[in-house]
């Protein structure tokens, strides 16, 4: 056995995609083309990267290749947060997808919206071993990732119902405008004059859920109130609750999400008001718990997990099984009002 090949000796690395790069004085981004047999590069410019790649011997070797595409046998899911729950669903989605598949899943999160943020990860998953790409474009900062990517990156963005203004990707996403709607029918159909709305940060101006709850609203002839913005922090959504619950007039509330919901409620409880004797609440995705809070909350019910499983089943060519539609969950925090 030759001495290089005994057990337990590290193997020196081969030549990477940034090596050829140098060697042919042009951006990894331009090797990544000439693996992908994109007809973007020049003929010259891709004799110089396949004569680079020859002199180094430079081989793609991943751990698996897509035939043909020069990219990863793998899955890189771009994101701005890991642990909110929408966020999460779709992480974990593209994980279970993914794993079937026998693809290689990883994480890159972008820090903000800014520009230099932005080009950082998409250079990172412009190269080859990030493989395919699920953008989670929620907000500002992953929209703005999956408006940037070169062509050549194979990608799918989980987005917002509606999509990505300006982003001529494929996209997916779950109709929630629709079911803000019933939702805020719902608290109608109970006889409350009129539904409040706290609402979270969105990547469009008004967001699919601020748009479902007008629609309703302006369709049964009602009063639409002004919005009360809130962030993703719960402190800014108990905030936005203490200024409803200063309001008597203020009778049913649809929160942007569960977590708004919980920070809303606690709220409410500060000032005496009831929930729901006094005070209606919906919230949006439906978290785990949310059956097991006092009163348990009526909720919209999100299929998040099946969204990131459709996203990988997009980038692989495979049948889409369609996530769960978007639908009320009624419980014990929406009444008749006193």
């Amino acid at each position: 056995m030759d001495n290089n090949e005994r057990p337990g000796r590290r193997r020196e690395p081969g030549p990477q995609i940034r090596d050829v790069a140098a060697a042919a004085g042009v951006s990894y981004q331009t090797v990544s083309r000439v693996l992908n047999n994109s007809p973007r590069v020049r003929p010259e410019t891709r004799q110089v990267v396949l004569t680079a790649m020859e002199q180094l011997r430079y081989r793609p070797n991943r751990a698996a290749q897509t035939l043909g595409s020069g990219r990863a046998n793998a899955v890189t899911v771009v994101t701005a947060n890991t642990t909110l729950y929408g966020y999460a669903g779709v992480l974990q989605g593209v994980e279970e997808a993914g794993r079937l598949l026998g693809l290689a899943v990883g994480v890159r999160v972008v820090e903000s919206e800014a520009a230099a943020d932005v080009r950082q990860a998409v250079d990172y998953v412009s190269d080859p071993s990030a493989g395919s790409v699920v953008v989670v474009a929620f907000d500002p900062a992953g929209a703005a990732v999956a408006r940037a990517l070169p062509e050549e990156v194979p990608v799918v963005a989980a987005t917002e119902a509606g999509g990505l203004p300006g982003a001529a990707r494929p996209m997916l996403f779950l109709d929630e405008r629709q079911a803000a709607a019933e939702a805020t029918r719902h608290l109608l159909e109970l006889g409350h004059r009129t539904v409040h709305h706290v609402a979270i940060p969105s990547e469009a101006r008004a967001s699919a859920r601020q748009s479902g709850w007008r629609d309703a609203l302006l369709e049964a002839g009602r009063a639409v109130p002004e919005v009360v913005a809130a962030g993703w922090d719960v402190a800014s959504a108990h905030r936005a609750g203490r200024e409803l619950a200063a309001d008597p007039a203020v009778t049913a509330i649809l929160c942007g999400n569960d977590d708004t919901a919980l920070a809303v409620r606690r709220a409410l409880y500060e000032v005496g008001r009831d929930v729901p004797g006094d005070v209606s609440i919906v919230g949006f995705d439906d978290v785990p718990g949310a059956a097991f809070w006092t009163p348990a909350l009526t909720t919209v019910r999100m299929d998040f997990q099946g969204l990131g499983r459709a996203c990988v089943s997009q980038l692989a060519g495979e049948p889409i099984v369609a996530p769960q539609t978007p639908h009320l969950v009624v419980r014990e925090s929406t009444a008749t009002p006193r």
